[in-house]
């Protein structure tokens, strides 16, 4: 598992990454009602909004963690979004890419960084 300073998780599996939020982003963000996911075949930079997902509190932006393409999105969001609050590491995760530069993995957080991160935000 990678980390992004964004709260997002990465599972890396050969060339494919698939995408999440993290619990804590899950429950920064109070009830999640609705989730915009991103089209089969688009291709993101790293950075770039990819999806949205907006609770009873805010929306809020999914980014693009590395450059890639879209391969797959969990559809079982559009009509359970109730999953990123269950389960966000698990059944809640929300695309996965095709990996354009493993490279950039290597810029990313391990588990114990992105505590670090938490640990400094208070």
């Amino acid at each position: 598992m990678k980390y992004t300073p964004d709260h997002e998780w990465l599972q890396i599996e050969g060339d494919i990454a698939t995408v999440g939020i993290t619990s804590h982003a899950a429950e920064q963000l109070g009830d999640i009602v609705f989730v915009e996911l991103p089209e089969i075949g688009a291709k993101y930079s790293q950075g770039d909004d990819v999806a949205v997902v907006e609770s009873v509190k805010a929306a809020s932006d999914i980014y693009a963690p590395i450059d890639g393409e879209i391969v797959e999105v969990n559809t079982e969001l559009e009509s359970a979004p109730e999953e990123v609050n269950t389960d966000p590491q698990g059944a809640g995760w929300f695309f996965k890419m095709k990996i354009s530069e493993q490279s950039q993995l290597d810029a990313l957080m391990s588990v114990d960084d992105y505590m670090k991160l938490l640990e400094e935000q208070g």
